[in-house]
């Protein structure tokens, strides 16, 4: 493991911003050639939303992998959720812009469609941790930034509810993510003295 994270701190983190951009650059190409079915921007948006929840899953796990396994990760995880938020952030756009389209009906359905509410209230919750994801906010806020960004928390189960609450009929991967999500919040809840021993 030693090697392996020897290996990693070689890795500049600017090479995951390179990588997750060409991403929606390759999902909208596919829309537009018809590689996405024949409702293409429900999805983009759809698999945007997914996207976005797996980072912010993935940022998540960033601690319990270097408490658990020794697997140090610490130093992409603000790339990470960088990345989230920008994925969300397409997400909604492709909703608000290519899908709904009409303001009215924005509002109606932030309104009246909990998933929707539940959805805009955790974009909400990711935008001032984007906002002050950078050194200069890490040094104004000092100990605050450490406290702002457990929002993260947060907004991570309501966008695994909001996806849950999405699908229609049972389906077993918006549980999943539910279900991960919890458990990697209850992973933070053990005491670090009680993790030693074990």
């Amino acid at each position: 493991m030693d090697r392996l994270n020897q290996s990693l701190r070689s890795l500049p983190p600017w090479m995951l911003y390179v990588v997750a951009a060409i991403y929606p650059v390759w999902l909208f190409y596919s829309g537009v050639t018809g590689g996405l079915g024949v409702d293409p921007v429900k999805a983009m948006e759809q698999d945007m939303g997914r996207k976005a929840l797996q980072l912010i899953i993935a940022g998540l796990c960033v601690t319990p992998l270097r408490r658990y396994v020794g697997l140090n990760l610490m130093r992409f995880r603000r790339a990470i959720g960088v990345i989230a938020f920008f994925y969300v952030l397409l997400h909604l756009l492709i909703w608000l812009v290519l899908d709904v389209q009409i303001l009215a009906m924005v509002w109606a359905d932030i309104v009246k469609r909990p998933f929707v509410t539940i959805g805009m209230a955790g974009f909400a919750l990711l935008l001032p941790l984007a906002l002050t994801s950078n050194n200069w906010s890490l040094r104004r806020l000092g100990r605050s930034w450490n406290r702002l960004h457990r929002l993260v928390y947060v907004a991570a189960v309501l966008g695994a509810l909001h996806f849950t609450i999405l699908v229609k009929g049972f389906q077993i991967e918006p549980l999943v993510y539910l279900g991960v999500v919890l458990a990697l919040l209850a992973l933070r809840a053990v005491p670090r003295q009680r993790m030693q021993r074990a």
